[in-house]
């Protein structure tokens, strides 16, 4: 099991609510137009990459971990799998937006099947939603009293995610812990990093500005840059358990795969 988190801050849901949340991404980087704090970010996120800056916050992502209980981490972590998302909580608004943040991310990744589930039992991540006052004690639940005491001294969360993978690394069952109460933007920006890292970049690194996978950074939404780790790491060429050397020999040829992608995707013109 490894464990991340920031220092800052039925057949899926329903049907006819993953059918809303799909509609709300047609049109890409609206999802959270309402939320000024999102919009802001969004209009002056950068776009244009080289292929350098992109490789390298790839690198620091997806091998290495904030923090990790147990197990190797200098390989890829992945999902082999469908990927299904149930949302554990009172509060219909967060698990609403929870599906459409799902729903964004299934339109921005191309070759990751993410949905939401119905139930615990069809899910393979679970997303616990819980009040402020309450967390310290859920993250005790998930983790243990010692493991959490370690959690709590190294990171001080205020959402929580982590994985469990098998001996091929790839990932089988992650648990997101997020708050409810502490305003729309928070619950954003924590369910985007969080449900994200879940699937594989566990590191957080304060040496790339333009990733939500920095403490420093606060989105609230799915930016061009992290679309581009997200494909480079879900792309079919890069499997579990590949080194870094793997990946490297690799990557020239996925990159221009996912440059097509998320220019088309994000209707960019360079």
């Amino acid at each position: 099991m490894s464990a991340i988190g920031r220092s800052r801050f039925s057949q899926m849901l329903v049907a006819a609510l993953a059918a809303v949340a799909l509609g709300e991404v047609a049109l890409p980087g609206t999802v959270w137009a309402e939320i000024p704090a999102v919009a802001q970010r969004q209009r002056v996120q950068k776009k244009i990459f080289t292929d350098r800056e992109i490789i390298e916050g790839f690198f620091k992502i997806a091998f290495g971990a904030e923090y990790h209980l147990a197990g190797r981490v200098d390989r890829i972590r992945k999902y082999e799998a469908p990927v299904r998302v149930f949302a554990d909580g009172t509060r219909a608004d967060r698990k609403a937006q929870l599906a459409k943040i799902v729903a964004d991310i299934a339109a921005r990744v191309q070759h990751l099947d993410i949905a939401m589930a119905a139930s615990n039992d069809d899910a393979n991540v679970l997303v616990k939603l819980v009040r402020d006052r309450d967390l310290n004690r859920t993250i005790t639940t998930f983790y243990g009293s010692e493991r959490a005491r370690e959690i709590r001294s190294s990171l001080d969360p205020q959402c929580l995610s982590g994985f469990r993978k098998n001996e091929r690394f790839e990932i089988e069952h992650s648990d997101v812990i997020l708050t409810v109460d502490n305003g729309d933007f928070v619950f954003l920006d924590c369910a985007y990093e969080e449900l994200l890292q879940s699937l594989g970049p566990i590191n957080d690194t304060p040496t790339v500005p333009w990733t939500m996978f920095n403490d420093n950074v606060s989105m609230g939404y799915f930016g061009v840059y992290d679309q581009y780790l997200l494909n480079l790491l879900y792309d079919p060429r890069i499997k579990a358990g590949m080194t870094v050397q793997e990946v490297r020999a690799i990557l020239p040829d996925v990159l221009a795969d996912v440059r097509a992608w998320v220019r088309k995707v994000n209707n960019l013109t360079d």
